[in-house]
């Protein structure tokens, strides 16, 4: 009979070829118990080990008998097992999956699971990122009034449980950090679509924003912006009371920008100024109201859609008159007509010669 020989674990371990588990080992392992707080691991002829919750990761399933991909955190517990971590081994693989798509510049769908003032939270391959308001495309950015920061988020959480197509902008293992596009992934498609418009076109799109200097239109996907003066023919003062945000609107591109269209309301109608101008003739009298007074002269309405300008050397002879002193406001003057220039849509009046 053979004398008896104790054999430990690690002379067994040590003389096959089973490599001894080490702490940042990515191994297999077959889910054998779910218990309220850990859920434990059959590791094979390796032993066993234990995931505590915290560990078990983002939308993990987690069924008796499942097949996992675990990380060794502790090889060896004081109690024999050991202590793994599925959430740290999906983002072993995840950042190296990352950093694929990254360097493939790979069009990726993601689903935001909650929203702050600066953007939206993402969570993929087990990796938290971030997708920045700034790197929304024109259709999800929040165009609201001013800097409410309240009604950004209100905005921002609705586009949260949502696919969203993106391009990774930036990834780094090192310094944790995982930053999503929307901008870049809808970029070759909007360069298509730029490529097919011109100045002049006529084009129709969805109010998506009213600010003080004008309105922001979605179209088709690519942005545009209405300013404040090319809203109307007439002097607007606040543009909302012109356009509403959801409102569908025909405009005219005026200029196209890098990445942005200008566009034009009024342009899509007749100027009224010309028309209106037509009645007035150089040298006549006219009479007008007085709608602005500055200190180098005062604007005059003589039609609903013509302003004319009687400039402070053209009311009186004395170089220091103050034209507040002269005129008061909505009051009804005679002047003379001494230039109108229809290119650049100017009237000149006078005040001298019209007593």
């Amino acid at each position: 009979m053979p004398k008896n020989v104790n054999v430990t674990m690690d002379d067994l371990l040590a003389g096959s070829e089973l490599k001894q588990l080490e702490a940042g080992d990515v191994i297999e392992g077959t889910i054998s118990s779910v218990r309220k707080h850990q859920v434990w691991i059959d590791l094979g002829p390796r032993g066993v080990g234990v995931v505590m919750r915290r560990e078990v990761g983002h939308g993990q399933s987690l069924e008796e008998g499942h097949p996992v991909t675990v990380s060794v955190i502790d090889p060896e517990m004081d109690e024999g097992y050991a202590l793994l971590s599925m959430r740290r081994a999906a983002k072993d693989r995840g950042w190296d999956e990352l950093q694929r798509v990254f360097e493939a510049s790979e069009i990726i769908e993601i689903v935001a699971y909650d929203a702050n003032r600066g953007g939206l939270l993402v969570e993929l391959e087990g990796i938290r990122g971030f997708l920045p308001v700034s790197q929304l495309a024109a259709g999800h950015y929040p165009r609201v009034s001013g800097a409410d920061k309240d009604e950004i988020l209100q905005k921002l959480n609705a586009l949260t449980n949502k696919p969203i197509r993106v391009r990774i902008l930036d990834v780094s293992r090192k310094d944790n950090k995982l930053i999503f596009s929307e901008k870049e992934a809808v970029k070759d498609d909007m360069q298509a679509r730029f490529s097919e418009l011109k100045v002049g076109d006529e084009v129709e799109g969805i109010v998506t924003g009213v600010i003080d200097f004008g309105a922001f239109v979605n179209v088709d996907g690519i942005e545009g912006l209405i300013h404040i003066s090319e809203i109307s023919w007439e002097r607007v003062e606040n543009p909302r009371d012109y356009v509403k945000v959801g409102e569908t609107v025909k405009t005219k591109i005026i200029a196209i920008d890098k990445d942005r269209l200008s566009l034009s309301l009024k342009q899509m109608t007749e100027d009224p100024w010309l028309k209106e101008v037509k009645a007035f003739k150089k040298g006549e009298k006219v009479e007008g109201k007085v709608t602005r007074i500055t200190p180098f002269g005062a604007f005059v309405q003589l039609s609903p859609s013509v302003e004319a300008l009687v400039h402070v050397s053209e009311m009186g002879d004395d170089e220091s008159i103050d034209p507040e002193k002269i005129f008061q406001l909505n009051e009804k003057k005679s002047f003379k007509v001494l230039d109108i220039d229809t290119d650049a849509r100017k009237i000149s009046l006078s005040l001298k010669g019209t007593k």
